[in-house]
């Protein structure tokens, strides 16, 4: 209930008057059954405006810091993020990520929409970075089809490490559902995951335009790669990603 009461009273208004939020291929979502949406990741907004313009509910992985805050903030963050339906995942080792695994498993298994950023963090910059294989394990596994969907202009409405929000203008691009159905039975297989994820972010780069980096965002935050030495005139994907 709380979910539906967000999206047309509490916030959906005025989200949709900050962004005016206009949405391609929606055709494309599936109105019954489950589906991984894979999003790239601009900023928190990203987590507002695709539940807006997509009918169905949509259930996002969130991480456990929103779950576990102090005080009457981290009350409020915890029951906000709860009564709207995202599921807390640990990160913060392997064993924590199967587990994040088996949770989205079994929310696909229900016939739910699930929602992922396969870079797995938001983009430092505005680039589009390398996709963690995480989506791809879960796709093979269950079979589900992947749904890309670009978010193009929430940095703006949303400036990531600002509490200010501005008035702009939200597209989102939903792309044709990627059917991966031709490697079935080889989850677990690291090229094959590979090659999954990289063909899902080069689907991505040409939804939204934006250049690719050939490097893991949280690397590059936690400052293990001098992006400078590994920038290039021009950021492709790799070919066989490109198909």
């Amino acid at each position: 209930m709380w979910y539906w009461l967000f999206k047309y009273i509490f916030m959906g208004p005025l989200l949709a008057l900050l962004g005016r939020p206009k949405v391609q291929g929606l055709e494309n979502i599936p109105e019954r059954g489950a589906a991984i949406l894979a999003s790239n990741h601009l900023a928190v907004a990203d987590s507002f405006y695709l539940p807006l313009v997509v009918r169905r509910r949509i259930t996002f992985l969130a991480k456990s810091e929103y779950f576990t805050g102090t005080g009457l903030k981290g009350a409020f963050i915890r029951w906000f993020y709860s009564v709207s339906g995202q599921v807390p995942i640990d990160r913060t080792n392997a064993d924590a990520a199967q587990a994040a695994l088996d949770t989205a498993a079994r929310i696909i298994g229900e016939g739910k929409l699930l929602g992922m950023y396969p870079e797995g963090t938001r983009s430092p910059d505005g680039r589009l970075y390398k996709g963690k294989t995480g989506l791809a394990r879960l796709a093979l596994q269950t079979g589900a089809p992947v749904i890309p969907v670009a978010m193009v202009g929430t940095d703006v409405v949303n400036p990531p490490g600002s509490k200010m929000w501005h008035f702009g203008r939200v597209e989102v691009r939903i792309g044709k559902p990627m059917d991966f159905s031709r490697f079935e039975g080889m989850a677990g297989n690291r090229f094959i995951e590979r090659a999954v994820i990289d063909e899902v972010m080069y689907e991505l780069m040409r939804l939204s335009g934006q250049e690719y980096v050939d490097v893991y965002a949280a690397d590059v935050k936690q400052g293990k790669v001098d992006l400078a030495a590994k920038s290039r005139p021009a950021a492709r994907m790799p070919e066989a990603a490109a198909g």
